[in-house]
């Protein structure tokens, strides 16, 4: 999962860099925002990378707890269920630094280079 989460990141570094310099080199600020768009949807989908590693991090540490204890079934090795709420594991994937730290940053480089390209235009 965390090879996923940095695979978004990667390619949602190529996808808006690639928006951000035909936007500039057209010379239209506005368009500047479509960029937001892939950056939204790689966060959305990073987030959920990092919810599902939490889920499955959370059913092995339940699975290690009950081995301990002795109480560990043979049908609970091959039950690979991630434990928790998906949406909640998501909304607190948000929280993290990064997530947030990263797609943040992103967000006010589109809106820089918006501000650039609207500056250098007039």
């Amino acid at each position: 999962m965390a090879n996923n989460s940095s695979s978004c990141k990667a390619w949602c570094i190529t996808v808006v860099s690639a928006v951000l310099v035909i936007i500039a080199d057209k010379g239209k600020p506005n368009f500047a925002y479509i960029a937001l768009i892939p950056t939204l949807l790689f966060l959305a989908l990073d987030a959920y990378y990092l919810a599902l590693e939490k889920g499955f991090r959370a059913a092995y540490a339940e699975f290690v707890k009950r081995l301990h204890a002795g109480s560990a079934l043979p049908s609970d090795l091959f039950e690979v269920i991630p434990k928790g709420s998906q949406t909640a594991l998501q909304l607190a994937s948000l929280k993290s630094f990064s997530v947030w730290g990263f797609y943040a940053t992103l967000i006010i480089l589109v809106e820089l280079t918006h501000w650039i390209v609207l500056v250098s235009g007039k």
